[in-house]
């Protein structure tokens, strides 16, 4: 298949018992046994061409620890067709694909930044609320802004929750005004109104 081969990847303290080909590494992507899809998903980490190939074996993958590996490879591969790929598992109904494609997109800040305008003005509030969940653990200076326009602009009560819930944690006093204009935007909302005071709270402090 000529995939080639990239820097090694760290494995960990396990051993297999025999040297395997990047083709026999995809065969046995579909392996009946799972310890060797296991195998075959930590290996094919150093083949960027393989990323479709794990995609699509992702997408079929009922062990937790071969999905865990997959999403591991793709993750070390990266760029920006991996990031689509992950992307488009927010709209999974399977919770623990969300989980691990949220979890791995949070480790790639810059391939992730140029989509998350577009995340944050999904038609879907669980898309939106998704993309927010990214930012609680994305290294990028923007994430206040990004969270801070959810708080100008959204209506759905519950993406507001979740970005102010965000923004307590990496709020900086130039979101202060945005959070406390909550209280107008939504009056009858007590819980937002205890939350928004925490936040407020929080970001005094660490000021």
């Amino acid at each position: 298949m000529g995939l080639t081969k990239a820097k090694p990847q760290p494995h960990t303290g396990e051993q297999r018992s025999e040297t395997r080909s990047v083709e026999s590494l995809l065969e046995q992507l579909a392996d009946a046994d799972a310890i060797k899809r296991r195998w075959a998903a930590i290996d094919l980490a150093d083949y960027p061409d393989s990323a479709p190939f794990l995609f699509d074996a992702l997408m079929d993958e009922g062990k937790v620890e071969v999905r865990e590996a997959l999403f591991a490879s793709l993750g070390h591969i990266g760029g920006p067709g991996v990031v689509d790929d992950l992307i488009d598992i927010l709209r999974a109904e399977d919770a623990g694909l969300r989980n691990g494609a949220i979890e791995v997109l949070q480790t790639m800040p810059e391939e992730v930044a140029e989509h998350i305008i577009t995340l944050l003005n999904d038609r879907d509030s669980d898309v939106r609320i998704f993309a927010i969940d990214i930012l609680q653990l994305l290294a990028h200076p923007d994430t206040p802004v990004w969270l801070e326009s959810v708080l100008r602009d959204e209506q759905h009560i519950n993406v507001v929750a979740a970005a102010l819930d965000r923004l307590a944690e990496v709020g900086g006093e130039e979101q202060l005004a945005a959070i406390r204009a909550l209280r107008l935007r939504f009056p009858d909302q007590d819980y937002l109104h205890f939350a928004i005071d925490t936040a407020v709270r929080r970001i005094e402090a660490s000021q």
